[in-house]
């Protein structure tokens, strides 16, 4: 992902879109995590946790399950995306 899609997320963040709104089928920390995980399995190229990090820093809550049932942990544990699992875990204790 570029910057300035990082950059464009926190835009409409900013400009007030529900950092719990659904996305896809997924809230946009579900989303988040699968653009991540994804991008992973497609590139080889090392995780990160920027765009959950960021959905976080918003206000996304993160038990807050998608329509299909999944939890963004769930999500996570699903591609192995150990970055996300701990931002993850922080936030959850955290409630």
């Amino acid at each position: 992902m570029e910057n300035n899609e990082y950059e464009e997320l926190a835009m409409l963040l900013d400009a007030g879109v529900d950092p719990n709104e659904e996305c896809f089928g997924l809230t946009l920390l579900a989303h988040a995590i699968d653009i991540e995980g994804d991008s992973k399995l497609q590139s080889g190229y090392r995780l990160h946790s920027a765009l959950t990090a960021i959905v976080l820093a918003y206000g996304a809550d993160p038990a807050l399950a998608s329509p299909n049932g999944k939890t963004p942990m769930e999500m996570a544990q699903m591609y192995d995306h150990e970055p996300a699992i701990r931002l993850l875990g922080k936030y959850l204790s955290q409630s």
